[in-house]
C-alpha cells in the first residue's frame, strides 16, 4: 500500500466493515506504528455524521463503501471527501457494493483510489475488480512487480531490456495477466448491458422494490433504516430479539435467499425480481415473527 500510517496517525473505518477493508489497514498500520479507529454503528443511522465527527488531523487514511454491506447505511461521500481533503486524510474507497447500482460521481467525491470487484452490482466475473487512482496518487507503488506494468512492455523483443519505469497513468497498479481472456469480454458486455439500463434507472427501480418490502415488514414488526439513510438498491431488515436463527435456512428451502450480516438479515432483489417473488419472501416471514 502506498498510503503511510504512521505513529500517531490513524485510518478510519466503520463497524462491521467488510472484511477486506479492514484487514489492509490493520497491517499498514501494524507496519507503521499507527493504529486503525472504528466508527461505532450510528443509533439514528446517519453513518456520514459519524464518519465527520472522527475525522480530524490525526486521520491519515479514511477507507469507506458508499454503503454499508451489511444493510446498505449511506454515506454521503462529497461531504465526507471535501472533509478528508480539508484535515489531509487519502480517501479510499470500496464501491463493491453499490458499483453499477447507485450513482457515484467520482470527480465530486474525489477519492484517492477507488476499488470495486465486478462480481456484486456489476454483473461481472469472480477474480476481476476494477481500480481507479487519483492523477495525484499515479506515482505510488505499484501492487505487484510484474513484466506488464513497466514501461516498454508493450514490445515483447525488449522485454530482457529491463526498465526501472512504468506505464503511463495508473497502468503501474494493475495485476499480472490482466488481459483476462475469459473474464475481460464478460466484464466489458456486464457493462454495456449497465449502461444501456441506465444506473439511474436501476437505482430508482430498486429502491422502489426495497421500499415496499420495507414498509410490509414494518406491519410484521421489523425495522431498517430510514430511506434516506440507506442506498436504495439494499434493505437490512431488523428483528426485535435478532434475526432468528434458522430463517436463513427456511427461506432457501423455499428457494428465497437472503442473508444474515451483522444486526441485519440483507435483503438485496435485483432487476429480475418479481412481485411474486416479494410476496413469497413474506408467505415465510409472516411464519417466523
Amino acid at each position: 500500500c502506498a498510503l503511510p500510517i504512521s505513529k500517531g496517525k490513524r485510518a478510519l473505518i466503520l463497524a462491521d466493515q467488510f472484511p477486506s477493508n479492514v484487514y489492509a489497514w490493520r497491517e499498514r498500520a501494524a507496519e507503521d506504528g499507527g493504529e486503525v479507529v472504528t466508527v461505532a454503528r450510528p443509533a439514528d443511522d446517519d453513518w456520514t455524521a459519524a464518519v465527520l465527527a472522527g475525522l480530524d488531523d490525526r486521520v491519515a487514511v479514511v477507507a469507506l463503501p458508499h454503503c454499508h454491506w451489511t444493510d446498505g447505511g449511506l454515506l454521503d461521500l462529497v461531504a465526507i471527501g471535501e472533509k478528508a481533503r480539508a484535515v489531509g486524510a487519502a480517501l479510499v474507497l470500496d464501491a463493491t457494493q453499490s458499483l453499477g447500482a447507485m450513482p457515484l460521481d467520482v470527480a465530486k467525491v474525489q477519492p484517492d483510489y477507488l476499488v470495486a470487484a465486478t462480481y456484486k452490482w456489476l454483473l461481472g466475473p469472480y477474480a476481476f475488480g476494477f481500480l481507479y487512482v487519483a492523477p495525484h496518487r499515479q506515482d505510488g507503488r505499484p501492487l505487484e512487480h510484474g513484466w506488464i506494468t513497466r514501461g516498454g512492455a508493450e514490445d515483447f523483443s525488449g522485454l530482457v531490456a529491463y526498465r526501472d519505469d512504468f506505464q503511463p497513468g495508473a497502468r503501474r497498479f494493475d495485476m499480472g495477466e490482466r488481459a483476462n481472456f475469459a473474464a475481460t469480454p464478460v466484464a466489458i458486455e456486464s457493462l454495456k448491458l449497465i449502461t444501456a439500463w441506465g444506473i439511474g434507472n436501476v437505482q430508482t427501480t430498486l429502491g422502489a422494490r426495497t421500499a415496499d418490502i420495507a414498509a410490509r415488514a414494518a406491519k410484521l414488526g421489523l425495522s431498517s433504516a430510514p430511506p434516506e439513510r440507506r442506498a436504495g438498491h439494499f434493505l437490512g431488515l431488523r428483528f426485535a430479539g435478532g434475526v432468528p436463527a434458522d430463517l436463513p435456512a427456511r427461506l432457501a428451502a423455499e428457494r428465497i435467499f437472503v442473508s444474515v450480516r451483522g444486526p441485519a438479515m440483507r435483503v438485496t432483489p435485483h432487476l429480475y425480481n418479481t412481485d411474486a417473488d416479494v410476496d413469497r419472501l413474506f408467505d415465510v416471514l409472516k411464519k417466523a415473527v
